[in-house]
């Protein structure tokens, strides 16, 4: 088991309690934006230890009795056919889909789903079609010119005023969406309008797991945040407005900063002056967060942000080379890493996969004149290495040799069946016509099951696997996609150099 450097049953207990002190600010309803990944933050889980990836649905489960969700996403998104990242390579309207029925799966429904900035776009229409044959509630508020810079107009009935009321009943509504710019902001804000004419005491507050605001700017944590949204650019900042107001430093990010002086006007234009939103001075006000009450040991958090930096930049590095990011990017990550002094052998285990590749080559082992090397660290620390060959990909190799470790099996005996292996490797090359005919580790966990029905160490091998979940990974060359969806249901954390596995000839 890893370290834990996060207590999670502590943050809930803090997170929930300042959630449920900022609703009973207000007679009528709190509008909490709420902001990053919605059911399972990965990112979270990484750079705090111990943070468990659903802890965002375990909060809302607290506060059942007293919230609503609504889901935002913008037409704008869904006519582009926008992903939600590289990774995950949804689109928004799958990746809405995705969130609603993971909540459901939790015994956590949403209240409805907001398409926001909506001009007719044809696929907007199309997905409200799909979610109200589905039985979901669907409201749709259009493109407010000029938004948020002109606030007298944005501020009027010609502005939030021409925008759907969603009538809701709880206190606390949170108001959640796929990625940057799906429009929750505006959607609160036009909520606030409509409930202020109304004559209902509501409110706002932001809720962002990161950056930590009181954490300092170059903490490992922050800088990792950074390192996470380098793509778009995100800048962890001091936050000047609470720095003036109070005299305490504190950290923000770069658009909450630029955008709170329109923010307070627009608070102004909308409540009175004794709503708990007109007392907000800086970015760092209108927040609930109290992720740093979980930390419960700041060494063990700040070397896991240090390896997700790293791990960030091994993943910019393969987009670029994909043509998905820029060369800035990459640069970006870079600076990160040399502001607080961190290399890429700092991550244990890439000069080993690297080494492995380079004594393949030595030894005139590898396949078809490519030598790829593979490292894994196992839950103590040690450090098992893998080679590509005719039978096995490195990653499958490494993946042998590490669960042979781990159930002390000696090297010399082979887990799988060299029957099994040769008729997988004739299957793939005679009859499904594969360039390789070498097992990535999709087929390396299917030849091991199979093994497993006539050789126990094989089973035992099986057993160890479990082991592997969150162990560190580097691997020299591009992963296939039988090797990459294979590691992931493993639950490695895998970083590569990216070096093609196919020599072009022009």
């Amino acid at each position: 088991m890893k370290k834990q450097g996060f207590d999670t049953k502590r943050y809930l207990e803090v997170q929930t309690q300042a959630i449920l002190d900022r609703v009973k600010k207000f007679d009528g309803k709190l509008y909490l934006e709420f902001g990053g990944k919605l059911c399972y933050d990965y990112h979270a889980a990484r750079v705090l230890p111990g943070y468990e990836p659903d802890t965002k649905v375990k909060m809302f489960q607290q506060l059942k009795k007293d919230l609503e969700i609504i889901y935002c996403v913008s037409a704008k998104d869904l006519q582009k056919g926008k992903i939600t990242s590289v990774s995950v390579g949804l689109t928004y309207d799958q990746q809405t889909l995705k969130d609603i029925h993971e909540l459901h799966e939790k015994g956590t429904d949403i209240f409805g789903v907001v398409i926001t900035r909506f001009e007719r776009e044809e696929a907007a229409e199309r997905f409200k079609r799909e979610l109200e044959n589905l039985g979901i509630k669907v409201y749709v508020q259009n493109e407010i010119r000029n938004y948020p810079q002109d606030i007298d107009f944005v501020v009027s009935d010609q502005g939030f005023g021409t925008q759907s009321y969603v009538e809701t009943e709880k206190p606390l509504i949170i108001v959640t969406g796929v990625g940057g710019g799906s429009g929750k902001m505006c959607f609160c804000l036009s909520q606030l309008y409509h409930d202020s004419k109304r004559g209902i005491n509501s409110g706002y507050a932001k809720f962002e797991t990161f950056p930590i605001w009181n954490l300092p700017l170059n903490h490992p944590v922050n800088v990792a945040y950074e390192a996470s949204t380098a793509d778009l650019g995100d800048e962890v900042m001091i936050d000047h407005f609470h720095l003036k107001a109070y005299n305490l430093s504190a950290v923000s990010y770069n658009r909450d900063i630029e955008n709170f002086d329109i923010m307070k006007k627009i608070f102004e234009k909308i409540v009175s002056k004794e709503n708990f939103v007109a007392e907000y001075r800086s970015p760092t006000d209108m927040g609930v967060n109290r992720v740093k009450d979980g930390i419960i040991d700041d060494t063990i958090v700040q070397e896991a942000a240090r390896q997700e930096i790293i791990r960030r930049y091994f993943q910019y590095k393969k987009d670029f080379l994909k043509g998905i990011v820029t060369r800035e990017t990459v640069e970006r990550v870079k600076q990160l890493m040399k502001k607080i002094d961190l290399k890429i052998e700092d991550r244990k285990v890439v000069l080993p996969a690297r080494e492995a590749a380079q004594a393949a080559e030595k030894r005139g082992k590898g396949h078809k004149g490519i030598f790829c090397g593979a490292a894994i660290q196992l839950p103590d620390g040690k450090i098992v290495t893998g080679k590509n060959s005719p039978l096995l990909h490195a990653e499958s190799a490494a993946i042998l040799n590490a669960i042979k470790v781990l159930a002390n099996i000696p090297d010399e005996i082979n887990l799988l069946s060299q029957n099994i292996l040769e008729n997988i490797a004739s299957l793939k090359k005679k009859v499904l016509g594969s360039r390789s005919e070498s097992l990535n580790v999709e087929e390396t966990l299917t030849a091991l099951a199979i093994s497993a029905a006539t050789n126990p160490m094989a089973a035992t091998g099986i057993e160890m696997l479990k082991q592997l979940k969150e162990c560190e990974m580097h691997v020299t060359h591009v992963l296939s996609n039988g090797d990459e969806a294979g590691l992931r249901k493993l639950g490695l954390n895998v970083t590569t150099d990216a070096i093609p596995t196919v020599k072009y000839i022009r």
